[in-house]
């Protein structure tokens, strides 16, 4: 008999809710569930994406059971050894070092907000340091620095249902088709209803086909142009001048920034026509509603929260903040990265965006957690581990958990010689990945399906996602496994379930403290801030245009455009931009094992590269070529179109062989600590033996699955 269990999606960071349909303890499919953002309906990905809960081993194998090297392999061992051996390694080092010779990672995936809390906890009070970090930090850090600086709150100011009565869709940077369907259908929707769309992209990607402006910007140049369209908005007339004055502050010295960029100055810099800048404000302006949404594009570059902070200031500017259908939405990308930000997994702050700086804060912590003293000092960033442990010295174990660094961090050459130099590495993780290659110790953890808990999605919805199926093998919880650590390193920490550590949490977060199990499941989700249990929840921020900055105002920023740390010359004369693409997600061990999703595209993946740079270096579509850049080298196939311009490649990062993070440039953003994935220089060269190009990709394929369990 079928049994129906109502869940949410696992992942990109619109939130869907879905059925998964259980017969005879094994997933049978995926049906639409009437979600607050979905709205009984699913992407690709929502109604396939469940099929590696079956472990078919396409790409790699799931972990049944704890490892640990010996003798250079990696050996299955009990639980009891797993836990002894991990523990008093991680206590070695904090008494031979200190606590801060540890990096902890929280998960933006699977695990759960409850997992996100317990990790936090066991790093600050069981090993005493600040260094937690989550992969916000390589995606939308730059958000959560930017937006909190200039209107006090680092999350999408208004929800995603929100998307459908914006009488203006403002895309900069965001290709919604591929990172999120379901928000693409929303821009859809308030296409038909009569919005206008504006799209600021260096690609002709899906939504730039059916916009009704197109500004195509030169990589790297989004600070020029952003400052650019202030610059017409005061000097056109066409700002709130009455709420800029009410509400704002800082405008004399930002439009003293301002002045120099007008939009032939712009166009230089940026390749975007000066009347094409000056027309995307005229209808900004214009527009009752309208609403900015960015993703990628705008965070993955070494001045990305300079360009945050000023377009939150265009909506300042304009007065769109405070009431539906307006303000700034950056979309999250992974199912739970907003939740693991408001779960603390962050090195400068605790559960609920409350800082370890405070002193106050600490101390209700501390009484809380039953510790004599947290630390004060904020930690390390996770995009700053190599130089931590290579030239610095500094870091000596790393523990690991849900994120596949050797795979997603940039300049990956460097991350493998980073955990080869550490003394220690813990990766606890469902799947065999690139990083679990480099581990001391491995602890294998129950799955998405398996748990249950809370996922906080893009436009900060609380919503409970529960248990479907029984997990297979000697696995557990991700929480479970860090309170048996805590524990062993002489932290009583134990809990019944995943509500207890919720509740505990919500305790401590004046944010969530009315977000209960009970009103998320009646609610169909709750909406943050929603600090009683009385209270419906805030889809929409700043009400009374009340910011949540320490003068309630919001602060105007500008910056002068710096250009990207590396530009196309003789010997790398195109430029490299990392995306998406629909069918898979994240570093593919869960989409990779999907029978229907891994047929969509698989090894080595694509570049993007126009026809006329194709034509010069004599490729055409399909072939295998070469991808090279200061970092490393790569082999791809390519993709011949017209969507890349003239000098500009891309491809997506989840490709083992392709594996385009062996090329990206880790030059980070200097206050979130982001990297620049989105631009970088290549050459990109022909493989002259296509057939023995072919046969060596189906080789060295084979060899990496054996490796991963997927090969006998």
């Amino acid at each position: 008999m079928e049994n129906k269990i109502l869940t949410v999606c696992p992942y990109c960071g619109a939130g869907c809710r879905l059925y998964l349909v259980v017969e005879n303890g094994k997933i049978k499919r995926a049906e639409p569930a009437q979600g607050r953002t979905n709205e009984g309906s699913l992407c690709l990905k929502g109604y396939y994406g469940w099929d590696f809960l079956n472990d078919p081993k396409i790409l790699t194998s799931r972990i049944r059971k704890p490892m640990i090297r010996k003798d250079g392999e990696l050996r299955e061992v009990s639980w009891d050894e797993a836990i002894k051996y991990t523990s008093g390694r991680l206590t070695e080092i904090k008494d031979k070092y200190g606590p801060d010779a540890i990096m902890g990672t929280g998960c933006s995936r699977g695990p759960g907000n409850e997992a996100n809390y317990i990790m936090q906890k066991f790093m600050r009070a069981v090993v005493g340091t600040n260094n937690v970090d989550n992969c916000a930090r390589v995606c939308h850090g730059p958000s959560v620095a930017g937006l909190a600086k200039v209107l006090g709150n680092g999350a999408m100011s208004n929800s995603i249902p929100e998307i459908d009565n914006a009488d203006l869709i403002f895309i900069f940077g965001y290709n919604p088709a591929e990172s999120h369907p379901i928000v693409a259908r929303r821009i859809i929707k308030a296409r038909e209803k009569g919005a206008k769309l504006v799209v600021v992209d260096p690609r002709i990607t899906e939504s730039v086909r059916i916009s009704d402006l197109w500004l195509p910007l030169k990589g790297g140049t989004n600070m020029a142009l952003v400052n650019g369209f202030a610059n017409v908005l005061i000097n056109q007339g066409l700002y709130d001048k009455d709420y800029v004055e009410k509400y704002t502050e800082g405008f004399q010295e930002y439009n003293k920034i301002l002045k120099k960029y007008t939009p032939e100055y712009v166009e230089k810099i940026s390749k975007v026509p000066a009347q094409k800048i000056r027309k995307a404000m005229e209808m900004y302006a214009a527009a009752k509603n309208p609403m900015i949404l960015y993703g990628m594009g705008v965070c993955q570059f070494g001045q990305a929260v300079d360009v945050v902070k000023g377009l939150a200031s265009l909506a300042l500017l304009t007065g769109n903040y405070g009431r539906p259908s307006v303000g700034i939405g950056p979309v999250r990308g992974q199912n739970n990265v907003q939740g693991a930000c408001d779960m603390g997994a962050l090195p400068n702050v605790f559960p609920g965006y409350q800082s370890v700086t405070d002193e106050n804060i600490r101390k209700k912590f501390e009484k809380a957690w039953g510790v004599e003293k947290l630390p004060d000092k904020i930690g390390y960033h996770l995009t700053e581990v190599p130089e931590l442990v290579l030239k610095e010295h500094k870091l000596k174990a790393y523990y690991i958990m849900g994120e596949d660094s050797v795979q997603s961090d940039p300049n990956s050459n460097e991350m493998k010689k980073a955990l080869k130099e550490l003394e220690f590495v813990v990766v606890q993780d469902i799947f065999m990945n690139k990083t679990t290659l480099y581990a001391d110790v491995i602890l294998p953890a129950t799955s998405w399906g398996e748990h249950e808990g809370v996922y906080s999605s893009a436009d900060r919805g609380l919503q409970k996602f529960n248990k479907a199926v029984e997990p297979v093998g000697d696995i557990k919880p991700d929480w479970q496994i860090i309170c048996d650590l805590a524990s062993a390193m002489g932290y009583e920490m134990h809990y019944n379930n995943t509500k207890e550590i919720w509740d505990e949490m919500r305790g401590l977060s004046p944010k969530f403290a009315g977000a209960t199990y009970e009103k998320m499941e009646s609610l169909n989700g709750v909406v943050w801030p929603c600090p009683t249990e009385d209270h419906p929840g805030t889809p929409y921020l700043y009400e009374n245009n009340e910011f949540s900055t320490p003068s309630k105002k919001g602060i105007l920023f500008a910056s002068e455009w710096r250009p990207t740390q590396e530009s196309p010359d003789s010997e790398y004369p195109l430029s490299l931009c990392t995306v998406r693409e629909i069918g898979h997600y994240s570093v593919r061990t869960m989409t990779g094992n999907c029978r229907a999703l891994q047929q969509l595209e698989d090894e080595p993946g694509k570049i993007w590269i126009n026809p006329e740079d194709a034509k010069k270096l004599n490729i055409k579509d399909g072939q295998l070529v070469r991808v090279s850049s200061r970092r490393g080298s790569v082999m791809s196939r390519a993709y011949v179109t017209d969507r890349a311009l003239r000098g500009s490649t891309y491809m997506t990062y989840q490709w083992w062989i392709g594996a385009c993070n062996e090329l990206t440039v880790d030059n980070l953003d200097p206050i979130s600590k982001t990297p620049e994935y989105k631009y970088c220089a290549v050459k990109v060269e022909l493989i002259e033996d296509q057939d023995k190009a072919e046969e060596q990709l189906r080789e060295t394929y084979k060899n990496i699955r054996k490796k991963m369990g997927a090969l006998s």
